[in-house]
Protein backbone atom coordinates (compact mmCIF):
# COMPACT_ATOMS: atom_id res chain seq x y z
CA UNK A 1 0.00 0.00 0.00
CA UNK A 2 1.33 3.42 -0.96
CA UNK A 3 0.03 6.49 0.88
CA UNK A 4 0.81 9.96 -0.42
CA UNK A 5 -0.46 13.52 -0.45
CA UNK A 6 -1.84 14.49 -3.84
CA UNK A 7 -0.08 17.41 -5.50
CA UNK A 8 -1.90 17.29 -8.86
CA UNK A 9 -5.66 16.84 -8.54
CA UNK A 10 -6.29 15.87 -12.15
CA UNK A 11 -9.60 14.71 -13.57
CA UNK A 12 -8.52 11.07 -13.87
CA UNK A 13 -7.65 10.90 -10.16
CA UNK A 14 -10.80 12.75 -9.09
CA UNK A 15 -12.93 10.33 -11.14
CA UNK A 16 -11.21 7.34 -9.51
CA UNK A 17 -11.74 8.84 -6.04
CA UNK A 18 -15.39 9.57 -6.83
CA UNK A 19 -15.82 5.86 -7.61
CA UNK A 20 -14.18 4.94 -4.29
CA UNK A 21 -16.49 7.41 -2.54
CA UNK A 22 -19.65 6.01 -4.12
CA UNK A 23 -18.81 2.35 -3.48
CA UNK A 24 -17.89 3.19 0.12
CA UNK A 25 -21.04 5.22 0.78
CA UNK A 26 -23.30 2.55 -0.71
CA UNK A 27 -21.67 0.01 1.63
CA UNK A 28 -21.67 2.04 4.84
CA UNK A 29 -24.30 4.79 4.62
CA UNK A 30 -27.33 2.54 4.44
CA UNK A 31 -29.54 5.29 5.88
CA UNK A 32 -29.23 7.27 2.61
CA UNK A 33 -31.61 6.65 -0.28
CA UNK A 34 -30.30 6.09 -3.80
CA UNK A 35 -31.54 9.56 -4.76
CA UNK A 36 -29.68 11.11 -1.81
CA UNK A 37 -26.44 9.34 -2.75
CA UNK A 38 -26.78 10.61 -6.32
CA UNK A 39 -27.50 14.14 -5.09
CA UNK A 40 -24.50 14.20 -2.71
CA UNK A 41 -22.27 12.69 -5.42
CA UNK A 42 -22.66 15.87 -7.46
CA UNK A 43 -20.80 17.85 -4.77
CA UNK A 44 -18.01 15.35 -4.06
CA UNK A 45 -15.66 16.53 -6.86
CA UNK A 46 -15.82 20.08 -5.48
CA UNK A 47 -15.08 18.78 -1.99
CA UNK A 48 -12.15 16.70 -3.27
CA UNK A 49 -10.75 19.69 -5.10
CA UNK A 50 -11.31 22.06 -2.18
CA UNK A 51 -9.79 20.29 0.82
CA UNK A 52 -6.45 21.55 2.06
CA UNK A 53 -4.83 18.10 2.12
CA UNK A 54 -5.92 15.16 -0.04
CA UNK A 55 -4.24 11.89 0.90
CA UNK A 56 -4.62 8.77 -1.26
CA UNK A 57 -3.87 5.10 -0.64
CA UNK A 58 -3.04 3.05 -3.74
CA UNK A 59 -2.84 -0.72 -4.06
CA UNK A 60 0.08 -2.58 -5.64
CA UNK A 61 -1.42 -1.94 -9.10
CA UNK A 62 -1.37 1.81 -8.56
CA UNK A 63 -5.15 2.10 -8.25
CA UNK A 64 -6.61 4.42 -5.60
CA UNK A 65 -8.47 2.29 -3.03
CA UNK A 66 -8.96 4.83 -0.24
CA UNK A 67 -8.58 8.53 0.48
CA UNK A 68 -9.02 11.20 3.08
CA UNK A 69 -9.30 14.96 2.99
CA UNK A 70 -8.42 17.37 5.78
CA UNK A 71 -8.74 21.07 6.56
CA UNK A 72 -7.14 22.84 9.52
CA UNK A 73 -6.66 19.66 11.57
CA UNK A 74 -10.17 18.37 10.83
CA UNK A 75 -10.72 15.11 9.02
CA UNK A 76 -13.35 16.12 6.46
CA UNK A 77 -13.62 12.79 4.64
CA UNK A 78 -12.27 9.25 4.82
CA UNK A 79 -13.53 6.64 2.37
CA UNK A 80 -12.35 3.14 1.47
CA UNK A 81 -13.27 0.74 -1.29
CA UNK A 82 -15.44 -1.97 0.30
CA UNK A 83 -12.91 -4.67 -0.64
CA UNK A 84 -10.26 -2.85 1.45
CA UNK A 85 -12.32 -2.60 4.63
CA UNK A 86 -10.89 -4.43 7.60
CA UNK A 87 -7.35 -4.55 6.17
CA UNK A 88 -5.91 -1.62 8.11
CA UNK A 89 -5.97 0.91 5.27
CA UNK A 90 -8.23 3.35 7.13
CA UNK A 91 -6.02 3.06 10.20
CA UNK A 92 -2.90 3.74 8.11
CA UNK A 93 -4.50 6.78 6.49
CA UNK A 94 -5.73 8.21 9.79
CA UNK A 95 -2.38 7.62 11.51
CA UNK A 96 -0.65 9.34 8.59
CA UNK A 97 -3.00 12.30 9.01
CA UNK A 98 -2.55 12.51 12.77
CA UNK A 99 1.24 12.30 12.55
CA UNK A 100 1.87 14.40 9.44
CA UNK A 101 -1.02 16.84 9.22
CA UNK A 102 -2.14 17.15 12.84
CA UNK A 103 -5.67 15.75 12.58
CA UNK A 104 -7.42 16.13 15.92
CA UNK A 105 -11.13 16.34 15.06
CA UNK A 106 -13.72 14.53 12.95
CA UNK A 107 -17.48 14.68 12.39
CA UNK A 108 -19.24 11.39 11.69
CA UNK A 109 -22.79 10.28 10.95
CA UNK A 110 -24.27 8.67 14.06
CA UNK A 111 -26.08 6.24 11.73
CA UNK A 112 -22.73 4.84 10.57
CA UNK A 113 -21.86 2.83 13.71
CA UNK A 114 -18.84 1.13 12.13
CA UNK A 115 -17.24 4.53 11.50
CA UNK A 116 -18.09 5.73 15.01
CA UNK A 117 -16.50 2.58 16.46
CA UNK A 118 -13.44 2.99 14.24
CA UNK A 119 -12.82 6.57 15.39
CA UNK A 120 -13.37 5.61 19.04
CA UNK A 121 -10.88 2.76 18.60
CA UNK A 122 -8.42 5.27 17.14
CA UNK A 123 -8.68 7.47 20.26
CA UNK A 124 -11.41 9.95 19.35
CA UNK A 125 -14.13 10.86 21.84
CA UNK A 126 -17.56 12.39 21.21
CA UNK A 127 -17.88 15.93 22.52
CA UNK A 128 -21.04 17.11 20.73
CA UNK A 129 -24.09 15.70 18.93
CA UNK A 130 -26.57 17.37 16.58
CA UNK A 131 -29.97 16.09 15.45
CA UNK A 132 -29.37 17.19 11.85
CA UNK A 133 -26.46 17.19 9.42
CA UNK A 134 -24.94 20.41 8.08
CA UNK A 135 -27.51 20.54 5.26
CA UNK A 136 -30.42 20.28 7.70
CA UNK A 137 -31.23 16.64 6.94
CA UNK A 138 -32.41 14.38 9.78
CA UNK A 139 -29.07 12.56 10.08
CA UNK A 140 -27.52 13.10 13.52
CA UNK A 141 -23.86 14.02 13.57
CA UNK A 142 -21.29 13.20 16.22
CA UNK A 143 -18.40 15.61 16.69
CA UNK A 144 -15.32 13.81 17.93
CA UNK A 145 -11.87 14.95 19.00
CA UNK A 146 -8.64 13.11 19.59
CA UNK A 147 -7.76 12.70 23.24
Amino acid sequence: MIIYEVQNRNQQLLTALLNVWESSVRETHLFLSDAEVKQIKEYVPLALDGVEHLIVAENESGEPVAFMGTDNGRLEMLFLSPVERGKGVGKQLLQYGIQNIGIWEVTVNEQNPQAVGFYEHMGFEIYKRTEFDEEGNPYPLLYMKLL
